[in-house]
This record gives structure tokens, sequence and C-alpha cells, in this order.
């Protein structure tokens, strides 16, 4: 292919070819390939979405008021966060505005998400692209408790004997030769650089977050009834409030209740405090000290968010995690997105394996067309049930290829925060803590981790940091960290609306389709945990016509278009160098940093919503 014209990322697929699939520690199923020159660095890199799915073809003809429920089901993890989205398209379309304490519970909900999600995605997806788990076996369990109380004081778990304990459990593992969740893994590759008490330290710290993250989403089986699959309502939340009155204490919200919340949310923060951050900037500054600054790609130049977390509902100018889009690196200027202008957003299938009419255009969501055309290029190798390598000058994913103003951008927390920061620094004063929380990653990676471990101090920029795998993985604690404490100021403003006699939790004044107008269209958008997250719905004569979801995994695992443009994920491979092709480490690691969902992105529907496929169940 050589170098590409049409976008700042030169290509050339003439070297060796190293394919990963099924890339796995994902949800959903995902391919990638990329080509090494002749020093084991990456300068091409395909990324396939494998699995097509059809979940968005049941809701033609169905109730809008039950959306939720379907879309929820596009993914086992972000739930919540597309069942949020979906009750917002709905109640934009029909002018439906939600009492505070209902947008009080959908913040505290969507916020306790985050804070489990990133926990289980650091530890239990991507720690073990930095964490030698084998390692630890070598480790000195008296230096580990030396590190622990050296990096993170505060946390209690820190005893030689503790950490020895630890020890003995991950070498009645290995010698049993059942690994478990450990099984699979490039344990020895020199691309493991940590010495091994500190793989130790984060080995405990994996076992410590696997009991905590499943107390802290017990929030949404409070206020939602159960989880994953959390219990939504168009117009409010279906959770009933009796503090004081006569069957308060079967309520499912009562004071009981919403103490349990606040204890989780205390130890969701203890625990950021005390482990997870610590070990980002522990982990990040050994990377950073080995000199691993790669896999920032599409971060350093454009980077996109709808905005989020509003401090007054329904005023967007108070998100306390502002959105819009970054272009070409000008941390000078936000542009704003609006998801309404079918000039901004469009989807694009020039090498997606779907049909339209002309593939060199994009369309909007809401004139969105998802028509199967599974063919593959001349230039595959293997055949249509068994590829051995993809054709990338052809159609070669089942995801989409959005764009904004024609861009391919970057969603995610990175891209929240690096908005954040620069609307920080132009006085927007509802993200000044985000802003801090920046100023701090840098401080404690450049110059204070390395003090307390006897290593050189750097002077790296926030531009030189922040756009890599570690500065992404960073952004992602931080982000979990700053919705902690906002988490904690919802639950007291929650308990003060409730004590000043507000006990509303739902709108239902237009919940009789009688009162909807014929025809209407609606947006509802969310910061998931991967990024932003919007739904698109048309409704006519009361049922939905036309439903289209744009997920924050189709924006960063989008093939290219027409003009040649990469995705996020393909742009992150390029440049970085691989210690053994044999063992494609940091292409996992790279990859994982993003948190992929294939599982939302690859979705389907027809033309107007139209049928595709009919299955009768026996």
């Amino acid at each position: 292919m050589g170098a590409n014209d049409q976008t700042p990322f030169a290509l050339d697929n003439s070297g060796k070819r190293i394919v990963v699939d099924p890339v796995t520690r994902i949800e959903g199923h995902m391919r990638c390939e990329v080509n090494l020159d002749s020093n084991n660095v990456i300068r091409n890199a395909v990324s396939t979405g494998t699995l097509w799915r059809g979940l968005e073809v049941i809701l033609k003809g169905r109730d809008p008021r039950d959306a939720w429920a379907f879309v929820e089901r596009i993914c086992g993890v972000c739930t919540s966060s597309h069942a949020l989205t979906s009750v917002r398209a709905v109640e934009d379309a029909l002018g439906i505005q939600i009492p505070k304490n209902a947008h009080l519970i959908r913040e505290i909900m969507a916020k306790a998400q985050m804070v489990q999600d990133h926990v289980v995605h650091f530890y239990h997806l991507h720690a073990l692209d930095w964490v030698d788990v084998v390692a630890c076996l070598k480790a000195d369990p008296k230096k580990t408790s030396e590190l622990q109380q050296l990096v993170s004081p505060a946390h209690p778990l820190s005893s030689p004997g503790y950490f020895r304990d630890i020890q003995n459990r991950i070498k009645k593992f290995v010698e049993s030769g059942q690994l478990g969740p450990f099984k699979n893994g490039y344990w020895g590759s020199k691309a493991y650089i940590l010495p091994a008490e500190a793989n130790l330290m984060a080995v405990a710290h994996y076992l410590e977050a696997l009991d905590l993250q499943k107390e802290w989403i017990k929030i949404h089986a409070i206020f939602g009834g159960k989880n994953p699959h959390p219990n939504y309502l168009v117009g409010g939340m279906p959770c009933a409030i009796n503090i004081d009155r006569d069957g308060a204490a079967g309520a499912p919200i009562n004071m009981e209740r919403l103490n349990f919340v606040k204890a989780r949310i205390d130890e969701g923060n203890t625990f950021y405090r005390n482990v997870y951050l610590p070990d980002v900037l522990a982990i990040g500054t050994l990377y950073k000290q080995a000199g691993w600054l790669y896999g920032g790609g599409l971060a350093g130049l454009n980077v996109m968010d709808y905005g989020e977390h509003a401090k007054v509902s329904y005023d967007k100018s108070t998100d306390q995690l502002p959105g819009g889009a970054i272009i070409n690196g000008d941390w000078s200027k936000i542009h704003p997105v609006d998801l309404r202008d079918p000039e901004q957003i469009q989807e694009f299938v020039t090498h997606s394996w779907y049909k339209y009419a002309d593939e060199t255009k994009g369309l909007h969501p809401w004139d969105g067309v998802t028509e199967p055309n599974y063919v593959l290029g001349a230039k595959t190798k293997g055949t249509r049930t068994d590829i051995h390598e993809i054709d990338e000058s052809a159609k070669y994913s089942w995801l989409k290829a959005p764009r904004w103003r024609g861009h391919a951008m970057e969603v995610g927390p990175l891209a929240r925060y690096i908005l954040a920061y620069v609307h920080a620094s132009q006085g927007n004063k509802y993200c000044q803590r985000a802003k801090e929380q920046v100023d701090f990653l840098a401080s404690m990676v450049n110059s204070g981790i390395p003090k307390a471990l006897g290593l050189p101090e750097t002077q790296y920029t926030l531009k030189q940091l922040l756009p890599t795998t570690i500065g992404r993985t960073a952004a992602r604690c931080l982000e979990g960290q700053y919705l902690g404490e906002l988490l904690l100021e919802d639950w007291h403003s929650l308990v003060a609306n409730i004590k000043a006699g507000d006990t509303a939790t739902a709108n239902v004044e237009k919940w009789d389709p009688s009162t909807w107008p014929k025809e209407a269209k609606g947006v509802g958008m969310s910061a998931a945990p991967r990024g932003g997250l919007a739904h698109w719905i048309r409704i006519k004569d009361g049922k939905i016509d036309n439903y289209q979801c744009v997920v924050p995994t189709t924006w960063n695992g989008s093939p290219r278009d027409a003009k040649g443009q990469i995705g996020a994920f393909e742009a992150a491979l390029l440049g970085t160098p691989m210690v053994n092709p044999e063992q494609p480490l940091e292409i996992l690691r790279t990859l994982h940093s993003f948190d992929p969902c294939l599982a939302c992105s690859t979705h389907v529907m027809g033309p107007d919503g139209q049928e595709l496929t009919s299955v009768k169940v026996r």
C-alpha cells in the first residue's frame, strides 16, 4: 500500500504479517493484523470486527418506551449506558423532562458503572499486559511490603505476611498447571519490565479488586432492581422513595438502602485513592522510564466527546466533563459537536461489510442504511469461513466508519480528559478538578514516583504523556476517581432533596401515546465507559420507525473510509516496536487500553428499519 496521502499515518503492508485472532480479554469478537518492518516495528495495522449481530432489527414497530430494555442487551458490560442513552433519546423525541430525583439517580447509576467498570477493565482485562503474573513467584514479600508502603502507605493490606500468602496462592495455581484466569498469558516475555515485587503487588490488587467490584455494582440493583440489566423508565426511574411512612421498611429506596449505597461509594473512593491510582502511577512511571511511550495514534490529533454529567440538569454548559472536538492536535480550539447536524456525524461503509448506493458518501444516523454485504477482497488469503489474512484494500470489518466532519476521531476517557483539561485551561469552572488530576499525574510520573524509587526525573509535556497507551490507561483511572467524588456529591444532593420533601422519581404526563405527535425524532447521548455513546430514534404512529446506535468502539475500531483515513485502533498501533512477534503483547497492550467492546459496535438495521431476516424459535 505504501504511504497514504489522505492520512497523517504512513502505511506499509510489505513486511511480515502478524495475525491476532481472536483478541481476548475484550467484549465481543475482534481480529487484528499488523505488518512489521525489518526491525519488528508495526508499519500497518488492520482491525476487524468479526461478528455480525442484529439486535436493532427487533425494535422496528415496537413501543419506544420499551427500547431501553432491548438495547441494553447489546452488551453484557455497559448495559446501563445503553439503557440511559435510549430513554434519553425517547425523551428528547417526545419533549419529556425528568424530576430532579430521577436525574440524580441516573447520575449515581452512570457514575457507579464507571467506577466499577474502570477497575474491572484495568485489573482484570488490561493489567496483565503490564504485569507478569508468574514472575511474582520470584518476589521477596518483605520488599513487596516495602514497595507497597512506599507508593501507598495508607493501604492497610501491606504486610510481608499478606504478600507471602498471595504468593503461595499463585504458586499453587502454577504448580497445578491450572492457571485459571491467568492461563494463556505471555509470561516471561521480555516485553514485561516490572520488578518481581511490583508484579506481586499488582497481582494482590487484582484479587482485591475482584472481591470489591461486585459490591460496588450492587448500587445498580438498589436503584434498578437488578444487575447487569437494571430497569429504567422513560420519564424517570422506576424506583419508589419512601423514607418514613407506612411500608418504608420494604420500599426500594429507604434510608437503610441509601446508607448502603453511601458505604459502597466510600469503598470505591478509598480503593481508587489507596490502590488503583498508586498502581497506575507506579506502573506507568516504570514503563515510561523504559521508554515505552507508544500507542498515541489519533489521540494526539483528533479527539471527541459529547459532554456529560451536568451539574444543573438539562444545562449542557454545566457539564463536569465537557464535550467537543479537537482537530489536528490544536489544543487551543474546541469545536462544538451537534449530533443533530447531518453534516457533522456520518457513517461510511467503503471498507465495511455493508452496502450503500454511493459508498463515497456517509449517512447521518437518522438516515442510516445497514444492508449487509459480506464480500472478501481479491487479496484475501483463505476462505470466507477461514481467513488467514484480510485484504484491507477491500471491505474487511462489520464495523462502520463514523466520522465527525469527515475526520476520524478517538473517543473514550483519554479524549474526555484532554477535552476537560483544555476546557479548564480556558476557564471552565465545572471541570477544574480534572485539570488538577492531570497536573498531578504529570508531576508524579515525571518527578514524584521517580524520586521515590531512586530513578531519574523526566520533563515530558502533557502532549507527550497523555496521547500514549500509558496515558489512555491513566486517564481511565483519573476519570473513575473523579466520578467517584462526584458520585458522593450526587448522593448528598439526593438525600437533601428527599429531606426537603421531594420524593418524585418520574414524570408521567406524556406516558400515554395518545399525547405524542404523529411523527417525532430524537437523539440521546451519554458518556459510556469506553467513550461517547449516542442513539438516534424515529417514532411514527406511536411505534419505532427507525433506530440507530453509534457506539464508542465503532468510532475507535472503525475501518478505513473512502479517503483512506484509519480508525483509532489502527492508528495507535503504528510505530510500536515488538520484542517478540510470536508473543504479540504490545499489540494487546495498546488495544486493551481502549477497552474494546465489539459486542456494542457490530449491530445491524435495514433501510428505514426494515426487517432483514426472520427467526422462528421452536
